[in-house]
């Protein structure tokens, strides 16, 4: 084989390789690893303990609709909602000065739904993003339409610390059980406890 044609097959298979990677499906790392943020999780607030535990090292999108639908419940809600919303513009603040993640601030919309909750989950299937919310019946609707939904409820009950028989607590009795002779009270997680011989004590602290 001559040196020409040795040349010439070589860019052959170069250009071959690029054609063939143009035509592979690749994935788009940015949009992956994408965190929509809805109205509900940012009044919760419980997002940015999640995010300084550093458990959350990826990208937080939070689209211009919920920040008016924030704006709008600060400014027009009852007394208990308007605190709420405007205690989840501070936290979209909050995470903005964070330096455990990126907040990314964006203008995408779905012009054909009106909703916000529909947006959100139209907007996360276009990006194949994941979604942060509270909201149950968002959650419900994601899940159904095939949007990861990150939920911070959840997260919390397994979270829960397990206890098994034969360990040691300190419990308050707050009431009887059903037998006569049972007292009952709660785990800190609010597991409820059944507590022998102790049908009799009320509001005392002890060690079971």
């Amino acid at each position: 084989m001559s040196y020409a044609l040795l040349i010439v097959t070589i860019l052959n298979l170069a250009l071959s390789s690029i054609i063939l990677w143009r035509l592979l499906p690749r994935t788009n790392t940015r949009t992956k690893n994408r965190i929509l943020l809805d109205t509900s999780a940012l009044m919760d607030g419980r997002v940015l303990e999640v995010v300084r535990s550093g458990f959350v090292a990826t990208q937080l999108v939070i689209p211009r609709f919920v920040i008016a639908e924030l704006q709008l419940l600060a400014d027009k809600a009852d007394h208990l909602k308007r605190e709420r919303a405007r205690y989840g513009l501070q936290v979209i603040q909050d995470l903005q000065d964070s330096r455990q993640v990126s907040v990314s601030i964006v203008s995408d919309d779905i012009k054909s739904e009106s909703g916000v909750d529909e947006k959100l989950v139209k907007l996360a299937l276009k990006q194949g993003a994941m979604l942060f919310t509270t909201d149950f019946n968002l959650l419900k609707v994601a899940e159904i339409e095939g949007v990861r939904v990150l939920n911070v409820n959840e997260l919390a009950q397994n979270l829960r610390p397990t206890t098994i028989p034969g360990e040691t607590a300190e419990i308050k009795i707050v009431g009887k059980g059903q037998e006569r002779n049972q007292g009952v009270g709660y785990l800190p997680d609010g597991t409820l406890v059944v507590i022998e011989n102790a049908g009799s004590i009320r509001n005392k602290t002890v060690k079971v």
